[in-house]
């Protein structure tokens, strides 16, 4: 199991910048894939950008070129360097992170998410 706590919300204007970070309780080496999700109110929680443990990304067509998942793996820390934010950006921001044991053991760990507010 994992615990996670999101920080780096809050509002900010178009245009501007802001920087997510996802601090988890044990070794990122040891989870298979984290990633940021987001959920805007009355919408449903969608992908923002993932991230496995090699490496490789997967980002929403929406963030593409404005967003970068990232990781420092001796803080335990992933990060999502947001750029050039929209007011449709704006929404809740939680750090997932998956673990496969195999494929009938899955599991899934939420943090409890962080604003994201884009307005002038």
């Amino acid at each position: 199991q994992v615990q996670l706590m999101e920080s780096g919300g809050g509002l900010v204007q178009p245009g501007g910048s802001l920087r997510l970070s996802c601090v988890a309780s044990r070794s990122i080496f040891s989870i298979d894939a984290m990633g940021w999700y987001r959920q805007a109110p009355g919408n449903q929680r969608e992908l923002v950008a993932t991230m496995d443990s090699s490496g490789s990304t997967n980002y929403a067509d929406s963030v593409k070129g404005r967003f970068t998942i990232s990781r420092d793996n001796g803080k335990n820390t992933i990060y999502l360097q947001m750029n050039s934010l929209k007011a449709e950006d704006t929404a809740v921001y939680y750090c997932n992170a998956h673990i496969v044991r195999s494929v009938r053991a899955e599991y899934d760990y939420w943090g409890q998410g962080t604003q994201v507010t884009v307005s002038s």
